[in-house]
């Protein structure tokens, strides 16, 4: 498979899943935006080995995931660079744990913002070039909370659970436009993500470290093992080929079993 002719943006590609995702498909010869917070210099690095590793152009914008003039504006800009988005993957994500009545509001509306709303946005201003081209792929990091809920994450359960709903919409909306719509579920990823809610889930559960992680975390996957980034981004580079041009307004599991139950 080769998508060398495509071009994608990412969000929250700094690190972790996004940025997997991001050298996934610049192996495949795809052009990528780059989009997350993190320190300047370690951007640049990231991206310029994509460039220099796989011979595509690959840019970075700083846009604000609650900002949706800027979300608007980054697709712009990337289009105007690479000539037009043909994948979009909605991976920007921040969780934060606590117990339902201390949940600051704030902390809400940014999760709901970033993990729901961004994708909303994103997907609104690509769409019009996707169907124009006749071709698209809308992927969606969703998480094993967008089907089964955990304590304490309230914000991050209802965002992902909307993720899905707004997948399904999408892939109907798109489907007689060659534009595919998908979720991806993991469970647990030993991303930057998970290890800074171990100490807010110490907290709230009054654990140790190490129990978190083998009783709250790996708990919850029959395997006992995390997810790998690699993995999730194999999945979305699988969800962009020609072999998945009939998959759309899915969600896919890769969580170790999970959520088979």
């Amino acid at each position: 498979m080769s998508l060398k002719s495509r071009s994608a943006v990412v969000t929250g590609s700094t690190s972790g899943i996004g940025l997997a995702c991001a050298r996934a498909l610049a192996g495949q010869g795809a052009n990528v935006c780059l989009n997350g917070f993190g320190p300047p210099d370690d951007i640049e690095s990231a991206r310029a080995a994509i460039e220099s590793e796989f011979g595509v152009r690959c840019i970075y914008n700083g846009a604000d995931m609650t900002m949706p003039a800027e979300i608007a504006a980054m697709v712009s800009a990337a289009e105007a660079e690479f000539g037009g988005v043909d994948i979009l993957i909605n991976n920007a994500g921040v969780q934060f744990v606590s117990p339902i009545e201390d949940f600051p509001g704030e902390k809400w509306d940014q999760i709901i913002a970033i993990n729901l709303s961004s994708a909303f946005h994103g997907i609104k201003a690509v769409t019009p070039g996707m169907k124009r081209r006749k071709w698209g792929r809308i992927i969606n990091t969703a998480s094993a909370h967008s089907l089964v809920a955990s304590p304490f994450k309230a914000a991050y359960v209802a965002a992902k659970h909307g993720v899905v709903g707004l997948t399904k919409t999408v892939a109907l909306e798109l489907a007689t436009f060659g534009v595919t719509a998908n979720c991806i579920s993991p469970g647990y990823v030993w991303t930057p993500l998970v290890e800074r809610q171990i100490p807010d889930t110490m907290k709230a559960r009054n654990m140790s470290r190490e129990d978190v992680i083998e009783k709250v975390l790996l708990t919850a996957q029959p395997t006992k093992q995390f997810v790998t980034v690699d993995q999730v981004a194999a999945a979305a580079i699988f969800l962009c080929s020609d072999a998945a041009s009939q998959i759309t307004g899915t969600n896919i599991s890769m969580d170790g079993g999970w959520t088979a139950a």
